[in-house]
């Protein structure tokens, strides 16, 4: 064992800081030397996933299998938003910025996931220390991302080739598992629904609460439901019993107000991401498009009706809570941002169809 100054010191134990004490000494006075809380680190383990929001939360299952095929590994995750990650089970969380990739380069790890294709991820993957590394890596000659073992290939050729991701009938989570080299067991996410930090709701209706996401983003607006089929839809949920609740944030603000004005459905407003997660977690089902809020509903196992158009809907797990609706006309704008055709086919979406979801995956005891 290791000692400074005669000083029995455990740099291995996973709560030993190095430049502060840690919270057992901290707390109890312990000392490395007879500690009773000793827990030494037998693997350390990097996840490299970024971004999307919504992405880095449908990768969270990854952290059960690691917790049950490592359980004494000390696992650290770098991302763009350390927020969104359930803080209690990721031992050490990193945002991308030049004072972590510095340490991150200087440590040694047992096992490293690089599960984006960004060029920083991939340059990252290369020059940070690791027995095993999977994912993608950076082609040097290049510079373009590249599969670092044939684990990854599957998932590297449906991002780069739309005919085969059309093809592909795996879920994401699926593949993010075998691109790892693990097999997928319906692992659920891993999240935080900040029920504990004292968030009151008394201006939220009573009743069977649906949520009702209306935006979708700007990147592919191909995806907009209009505000004609959401009042159709308010109108039939306030008919059957049901309490229309308007979720969404600054970009769905103005949109969801004027659906407010014209069919009474309750909307609070907006909320900072920790708050709004409560919120959703309030709700009995959630309605949405494909967005983060939908990563937010399948995270806090809410029956989820998703409404999908331009995507591949093998591509989304719903767990068994829910169903995929999708317009009646064939969507031919895959992972497009316009509508070829003029006129999205979300515009033969009827509210019928969605209600009749709703009704289907509404919470039987409830």
């Amino acid at each position: 064992m290791p000692e400074l100054n005669g000083i029995t010191v455990h740099p291995d134990c996973r709560h030993f800081r190095g430049d502060v004490p840690c919270r057992p000494n901290k707390e109890h006075g312990y000392q490395c030397a007879d500690c009773p809380v000793y827990a030494p680190v037998r693997q350390r383990i990097l996840i490299i996933k970024l971004g999307a929001i919504g992405d880095v939360i449908r990768t969270t299952p990854l952290l059960r299998r690691l917790r049950q095929e490592y359980p004494n590994a000390f696992i650290t995750w770098l991302t763009h938003t350390p927020a969104i990650l359930p803080a209690g089970e990721v031992d050490e969380i990193l945002k991308l910025e030049l004072s972590a990739v510095l340490h991150l380069q200087a440590r040694q790890f047992d096992l490293l996931f690089n599960l984006d294709k960004d060029k920083e991820a991939c340059a990252l993957l290369g020059s940070i220390k690791a027995d095993q590394k999977f994912g993608y890596q950076l082609r040097p000659t290049d510079g373009v991302a590249w599969p670092v073992n044939e684990l990854a290939n599957h998932k590297f050729l449906t991002g780069v080739f739309d005919q085969l991701s059309l093809q592909n009938t795996k879920p994401y989570v699926q593949e993010i598992f075998e691109l790892c080299d693990y097999d997928f067991r319906g692992e659920e996410y891993l999240f935080d629904n900040h029920q504990d930090k004292g968030y009151t709701w008394d201006a939220l209706p009573s009743g069977k609460r649906v949520g009702l996401n209306t935006g979708c983003g700007d990147r592919w607006t191909t995806r907009l439901w209009s505000d004609e089929k959401w009042i159709a839809l308010i109108s039939q949920l306030q008919q059957a019993g049901y309490t229309p609740v308007l979720l969404g944030g600054t970009a769905e603000e103005e949109r969801n107000r004027r659906l407010h004005d014209a069919t009474g459905a309750a909307y609070l407003g907006t909320f900072p991401l920790e708050q709004f997660i409560n919120l959703m977690h309030q709700m009995d089902l959630i309605v949405t498009q494909v967005t983060m809020a939908m990563h937010i509903s399948i995270a806090l196992r809410k029956p989820t009706v998703l409404i999908n158009n331009i995507f591949n809907p093998y591509e989304f797990d719903l767990y068994g809570r829910g169903q995929i609706v999708q317009p009646d006309r064939q969507c031919v704008c895959f992972y497009r941002g316009s509508c070829k055709l003029g006129t999205s086919c979300m515009e033969d979406l009827p509210a019928d169809k969605v209600m009749a979801a709703v009704e289907a995956s509404f919470p039987s005891n409830l």
